[in-house]
C-alpha cells in the first residue's frame, strides 16, 4: 500500500535540500537517506522511514555545526583558536550536534561548547527566570547575567591554584545550550570574550 506524503513533510524535505546543496558530500549523503525514508514511507514501512529521516537530520545537523565554526572568530583577546581541536559530533539519539572549540592553550585557554537541542536548556531557563530559585541554589559563586541580551549565567570555579579562579558562562539559545569556560581569569574577561561571539548569528544557525 502507498502512503502519500503529507504536505509538512515535502515543506521539511525541501527546506532540508536547500541546506546541503552547497556541501556535495553532505548532499549525496543526505539525498541518500532522504531516497531511502521515500521509498520506506511508500512501502508503508514506517519505522525504517523514520529512521532514515533521523538520518538524514543528523548530517543537517553536522552542516549547520560546521558553519557555525565559519562563524567563530579567530581570535578571542590574545587567544588564538586552535583549528585542530574543532569538533561536530552528532548527540545521542540522532537529535542535533555538538559543536566545540578551544581557544589559547593550557594554563590559559578558553572553551567553547555549544549543544543542540541540549536537555538542559529547560532547567537553565528556570534558574534564569525564577530569581528566587537561582538564589537558593547559589553558594555566592554564580549569578544572573546578561551577554548581549541573552540570560546566563555565570560562575566562578577553582583555577590551576589557590589564588587564581576559572569562570563559566552557560547561555541558552533557544533549544541549543552555550558552555563558555576561560581558565585563570576574571569576571570582565570572560564577559568581553562572550560578547565578542557572534551570538545572533549563531542562534539564527541552530534554533
Amino acid at each position: 500500500m502507498n502512503y502519500p506524503i503529507s504536505d509538512t513533510m515535502k515543506l521539511i524535505l525541501s527546506a532540508a535540500i536547500a541546506l546541503v546543496l552547497s556541501q556535495t558530500l553532505a548532499a549525496q549523503t543526505f539525498e541518500k537517506a532522504i531516497g531511502t525514508a521515500q521509498t520506506a514511507y511508500s512501502a508503508g514501512k514506517l519505522e525504517e522511514a523514520h529512521f532514515a529521516l533521523q538520518q538524514a537530520m543528523q548530517e543537517i545537523d553536522l552542516i549547520i555545526g560546521k558553519e557555525v565554526l565559519k562563524l567563530l572568530p579567530p581570535k578571542l583577546e590574545n587567544l588564538g583558536a586552535d583549528a585542530k581541536s574543532d569538533q561536530v559530533t552528532t548527540n545521542i539519539g540522532f537529535v542535533g550536534a555538538t559543536i566545540h572549540r578551544v581557544y589559547g592553550t593550557a594554563p590559559l585557554q578558553a572553551d567553547l561548547s555549544i549543544i543542540s537541542n541540549s536537555p538542559l536548556v529547560a532547567t537553565m531557563n528556570t534558574l534564569l527566570n525564577t530569581p528566587l530559585l537561582g538564589g537558593m541554589m547559589s553558594d555566592g559563586s554564580s549569578k544572573n547575567v546578561k551577554v548581549q541580551g541573552y540570560k546566563a549565567r555565570l560562575e566562578k570555579l577553582s583555577g590551576s591554584d589557590d589564588t587564581k579562579n576559572d569562570y563559566q558562562l552557560q547561555i541558552p539559545l533557544g533549544s541549543a545550550l552555550v558552555t563558555f569556560k576561560v581558565d585563570d581569569s576574571n569576571e570582565t574577561q570572560i564577559m568581553n570574550m562572550a560578547n565578542s561571539l557572534p551570538m545572533q548569528q549563531i542562534a539564527k544557525l541552530i534554533q
